[in-house]
């Protein structure tokens, strides 16, 4: 697994921060909220397997095996514990590693997570994807296009039927670690009504909406996002 790494800048007792990225990208689009959060913490941003620079595995992995990849991976870098923020698919996927290696989870932040149990199709999920491209920054579009062509699409399509099938309103009561939700105002892919059920059924979490953001909350409202997670942070 290929990783971006921005650890120059905060202090050595700085904590640690992992941005996990979305179905298909990689870690590139998390890069504006990176850089803003590199001088309060260690910032690791990992490409998962088959996209970004890292490897391809031979078929598309699922949920729980991404999770496993992660967790993995950490090992390998000597991460313990750390802050796990995930956007979209990578909020899915925190969710499933906080469940099963809560020992590696100091707190977690969820922004935008799939999937809306009231969407569960994959047609459904795909519009609602392409409406929020017209909703993100112009800049974004010829990232995503490029990582997409180097994940591959059908890698990608196959990624989104596992997480349409799996199930994280049945995971989210089970999470210890405290949680932070982040839904950006004109995001079409989670509703309102879903970022409200998500937190209600976290057993300690609260819910933060920005409100000009779309979905890629780490790209198109960095300096926001970051604010909400230094307070987040700094909580006791």
């Amino acid at each position: 697994m290929h990783a971006r790494v921005i650890e120059d800048r905060a202090p050595s007792a700085a904590p640690v921060v992992v941005l996990v990225h979305g179905l298909g990208v990689s870690s590139r689009y998390m890069m504006p909220t990176a850089e803003r959060l590199a001088t309060h913490a260690r910032v690791f941003a990992p490409d998962l397997p088959g996209c970004g620079l890292s490897d391809k595995p031979p078929r598309a992995l699922t949920v729980p095996e991404l999770a496993d990849a992660l967790a993995a991976w950490m090992k390998a870098c000597g991460l313990e514990q750390v802050l796990l923020v995930g956007n979209s698919l990578g909020a899915q996927i925190i969710v499933d590693f906080a469940v099963r290696y809560p020992e590696r989870v100091e707190r977690a932040v969820l922004v935008a997570p799939t999937i809306d149990p009231r969407a569960r199709v994959f047609m459904r999920q795909v519009m609602r994807l392409l409406l929020d491209a017209l909703r993100e920054p112009l800049s974004l579009t010829p990232l995503a296009i490029a990582d997409y062509l180097r994940a591959g699409i059908f890698r990608a399509a196959r990624t989104l039927r596992h997480a349409l099938v799996d199930r994280i309103e049945d995971k989210l009561p089970l999470m210890s670690a405290q949680t932070l939700v982040v839904r950006g105002g004109r995001d079409p892919i989670v509703p309102q009504q879903w970022m409200e059920d998500a937190t209600a059924l976290l057993p300690r979490a609260r819910l933060v909406v920005i409100p000009q953001a779309a979905h890629a909350v780490n790209y198109n409202a960095p300096d926001e996002l970051v604010c909400e997670l230094l307070r987040f942070m700094s909580e006791r």
